[in-house]
């Protein structure tokens, strides 16, 4: 019964994709993030795709090659690693976007942004013209997040994750 319940609901999703959209923040409210957060991570869904949408056309074809570049603007902005960064959360399988504050979440945000305008102006094409790219686009967050720093006199880099308060409280 479960099982069909949950298959009406998918099929149900196919025809109004808000519905998907409506159930993935029931999911992060219950989890705890608050309203903010959450409207900032839709957000990061949209243009995540929107970017591995432009990487496909650009002649980015398996996973591996958007691991690399995904690990590129990560490098890039925050100086870390997808693997480093999770050590710092304490993350072992959880994803890293939904462990992020919203200062983390707008900065990687802007990084994979400003990396699918760049694709869209320079036209690269393979893996190594995209990586170009996704290093320019992470150094575009990469400069917002060392003058915020600077303004702020710390880190923008929490070690807060979904599993401690400190992330939710920090998105208010």
């Amino acid at each position: 019964m479960w099982l069909a319940t949950i298959g009406n609901e998918r099929i149900e999703e196919t025809f109004d994709p808000e519905l998907a959209i409506q159930r993935a923040i029931s999911v992060y409210r219950k989890k705890g993030y608050d309203q903010k957060w959450i409207e900032n991570r839709i957000k990061t869904i949209t243009n995540r795709n929107e970017l591995t949408e432009s990487w496909e056309k650009h002649g980015i074809e398996d996973n591996i090659e958007f691991a690399i570049l995904t690990n590129e603007i990560y490098k890039t902005w925050s100086d870390l690693t997808a693997t480093e960064y999770k050590k710092i959360k304490n993350l072992k399988k959880e994803s890293l976007r939904d462990n992020m504050t919203n200062t983390e979440l707008a900065l990687n945000n802007l990084a994979e942004v400003a990396t699918k305008d760049l694709i869209d102006k320079h036209n690269p094409y393979g893996l190594s013209q995209n990586k170009r790219v996704a290093n320019e686009g992470g150094q575009v967050a990469r400069n917002a997040r060392i003058d915020l720093e600077k303004r702020l006199g710390e880190t923008v880099i929490s070690s807060s994750n979904s599993k401690n308060i400190d992330l939710v409280e920090s998105n208010r």
